[in-house]
């Protein structure tokens, strides 16, 4: 009942999540059909809430590539975030060989070779908000962000970004 209080008087909005910066540390695709990954993303997340704050549980972060999965999922500590706060996460993800279709491992090596790899960057977890000393339940929160990279073949560490749009975010 508290937890329809909440949305039914401040009602909620969602978080706002951005990817500003991209580091590609390693990205390997080899004839096998295996990949290895270690890159490293900032994400802003911006609550644009005026009195409810939000609590990220149990986040993890992953990247993929043509709707395949390249880097293992990553847990992320949890977050409380403030009301009209705005938060960087600069998680580290891969470091490690995935398994990953002839198609993936193709396509990856060609838009490597041409110096653009579109890429993109999820968020799953869960959220609750809390407005003054109430909480709601969690909501299942889902955030998918894509990103284009400026990726020369053996290049290592920051890249510029080509395209970032805003991220597309489910609750």
């Amino acid at each position: 009942a508290s937890a329809v209080a909440v949305c039914l008087i401040y009602r909620p909005r969602k978080p706002r999540f951005a990817v500003v910066g991209a580091a590609i540390y390693q990205l390997n695709a080899t004839s096998q059909p295996i990949i290895s990954t270690s890159m490293q993303f900032t994400i802003v997340t911006r609550n644009p809430n005026r009195r409810v704050s939000i609590f990220y549980d149990k986040l993890q972060a992953s990247v993929s590539y043509r709707n395949q999965q390249i880097t293992p999922a990553t847990d992320l500590p949890p977050l409380y975030q403030e009301a009209k706060s705005t938060v960087a996460l600069t998680p580290l993800l891969g470091s490690g060989t995935v398994p990953a279709s002839a198609e993936v491992v193709n396509g990856l090596m060609m838009d490597e070779a041409y110096g653009v790899v579109a890429l993109r960057v999820v968020l799953l977890g869960k959220l609750r908000w809390k407005a003054g000393a109430i909480k709601t339940v969690k909501y299942g929160v889902y955030v998918k962000c894509d990103v284009c990279v400026d990726l020369k073949k053996g290049a290592v560490g920051p890249v510029p970004l080509l395209g970032a749009p805003p991220c597309k975010v489910d609750i």
